[in-house]
């Protein structure tokens, strides 16, 4: 069996778009209606943008996007696909794109939650404290840690999940583990295609933040949390829509945050 460390889909960007579509652009649209709402400034950086479809649609609602990740394949495809952004790579955990450069910084899907270590995530808010504007937002969506707090193991049974495009059927066979000495929630993943091609195996994984614990974090890197709930956003159920508030709870799966830096230290 070849084995990956990395994604399949990070690797393929076109079967990401095909095995997770977003046609109605949600979590764009839902990170656009945020900046609006707490008057961010037109440069914005998007980091962990992916394919760019997100990166795209905010350069399409007026703004000046530069989008970043530290995948040559995504950012090839996003240049390709979804045009407009600057597309640069730069690594999330520790990156220099321009002292006081954005009004805001948008961090979707969990892409903050790579930042597996203490260390890390203090490197991503001073990243971010040196790229933002005074003032600046930080708008983030990703897993909620207290999700777990008081409830059981994820499901022992593998999820197994199939697509089909361009002819080719994927079938992904999916583990989900608690490493809570770690704090992480761990995912092995198999995957296997019907074209004769040899199967992979898959490790990744997600830091699981509490809410405090982040507000703890934000503030040291000084950032005041304007906004930390459970939903509704691009990934809940029911999803975000249009004119919708932001929620007072922390209790669902998925935690939206929006923090502006503080203007004096």
């Amino acid at each position: 069996m070849n084995r990956r460390t990395g994604n399949l889909l990070t690797d393929r960007p076109e079967l990401y778009e095909a095995r997770f579509p977003d046609p109605g652009r949600l979590a764009g649209r839902w990170a656009e209606d945020c900046l609006r709402r707490y008057a961010a400034g037109p440069a914005v950086l998007d980091l962990g943008c992916g394919t760019g479809r997100d990166a795209a649609h905010l350069h399409g609602a007026g703004r000046r996007v530069t989008a970043a990740d530290l995948s040559g394949s995504m950012l090839a495809h996003a240049r390709l696909h979804h045009p407009g952004p600057a597309y640069v790579r730069a690594d999330l955990t520790g990156f220099d794109l321009g002292r006081r450069a954005f009004d805001a910084v948008v961090c979707l899907d969990s892409s903050l939650l790579y930042c597996h270590t203490n260390e890390q995530l203090d490197g991503f808010l001073a990243s971010c404290r040196d790229a933002l504007v005074p003032g600046g937002l930080l708008v983030a969506e990703m897993r909620n840690g207290a999700y777990f707090l008081g409830r059981e193991e994820p499901p022992a049974a593998p999820a197994v999940s199939r697509f089909t495009w361009h002819g080719t059927t994927y079938r992904s066979t999916t583990a989900l583990h608690l490493d809570r000495t770690a704090q992480l929630l761990r995912r092995t993943r198999h995957w296997a295609a019907d074209d004769g091609g040899e199967p992979v195996e898959e490790r990744t994984a997600w830091r699981l933040l509490f809410p405090q614990e982040l507000r703890h974090f934000l503030t040291a890197h000084g950032f005041a949390v304007l906004a930390l709930h459970d939903g509704p956003g691009p990934r809940t159920e029911p999803p975000w829509r249009p004119g919708a508030a932001p929620g007072t709870t922390a209790d669902g799966d998925r935690l939206h945050l929006v923090a502006r830096l503080r203007t004096t230290p």
